[in-house]
């Protein structure tokens, strides 16, 4: 079975429910450490997908420049 590739979206949507939890402390303190171990790996994620998008865009902007 394949397996689905994260959105941008259901990463961030990952990240407010491990917050929510922490902010509520609704998590035990033996798993609080994966949490925010999780936590940062979905960051550096997100971190990756905006600053390629940001690349994108820019090349985008650059070539329509280029062709006016």
């Amino acid at each position: 079975m394949a397996i689905k590739k994260e959105t941008y979206t259901d990463a961030i949507e990952r990240l407010e429910k491990i917050v929510r939890q922490i902010d509520n402390n609704e998590l035990d303190i033996d798993i609080l450490g994966e949490k925010i171990k999780e936590a940062n790996e979905i960051i550096a994620f997100c971190t990756k997908k905006l600053t390629k998008a940001d690349a994108e865009i820019e090349k985008l902007l650059e070539e329509k420049r280029l062709s006016e």
